[in-house]
């Protein structure tokens, strides 16, 4: 009988020791898997960490790239936008606005010249377009972009031109389109002789 009880003893301690290692193992293993979370979420913070500096320095890069196209855009523009006009042997520079502001004040002068030119043949006055107030200044129009000198002698150029198609009921420089007379292109051009460089 006491062997029995033995063999209960040994069976009942090996059945708790089973147990005890049972749970031993099952919190080891427990551990293990919260070590291997732990483990993974830090592992996923890095990588977080690492995409978010990745993306700040792609768009660092775009931002440096966007502000390199940005300024050769604008050189090329400053290029592009720089005219000179001769006159008399001296070169004038201006940019786009000046230019366009030169443009602008042949054919102004033009539609003036030729409004005064067709009102002195009206009145039956000799033809005689440097009687004209607005002639003489030669302002009509101006803006200050280019020289106040310059824009004169272009409007006085254009104002002249008008001056004799009105006078004369022709246009030879010019042309009317739906009742709004301006200078001919080529003429335009041949007067100016605007060059971009």
């Amino acid at each position: 009988m006491k062997s029995m009880n033995l063999k209960k003893m040994t069976g009942v301690a090996a059945l708790g020791l089973v147990t005890v290692l049972g749970m031993s193992e099952s919190a080891s293993a427990q551990g293990r898997r919260n070590n291997e979370n732990k483990i993974d979420r830090k592992i996923e913070r890095q990588q977080d960490k690492v995409e978010k500096q990745q993306n700040k320095l792609e768009l660092e890069r775009l931002k440096l790239q966007r502000e390199r196209l940005q300024n050769q855009r604008e050189n090329l523009n400053a290029r592009n936008n720089r005219f000179r006009v001769n006159r008399g042997g001296r070169w004038y520079n201006t940019d786009q606005r000046g230019a366009n502001l030169l443009r602008q004040a042949v054919n102004a002068g033009y539609q003036q010249g030729f409004n005064a030119g067709r009102a002195d043949r009206n009145s039956r006055r000799g033809l005689n377009w440097r009687n004209s107030s607005i002639y003489r200044s030669g302002t009509f129009g101006y803006q200050s972009h280019v020289d106040r000198s310059l824009y004169q002698h272009y409007f006085q150029q254009g104002f002249e031109r008008g001056y004799q198609d009105g006078y004369n009921s022709r246009f030879q420089y010019g042309s009317n389109s739906g009742g709004r007379v301006n200078i001919l292109g080529t003429i335009l051009n041949s007067l100016l002789n605007i060059q971009q460089y």
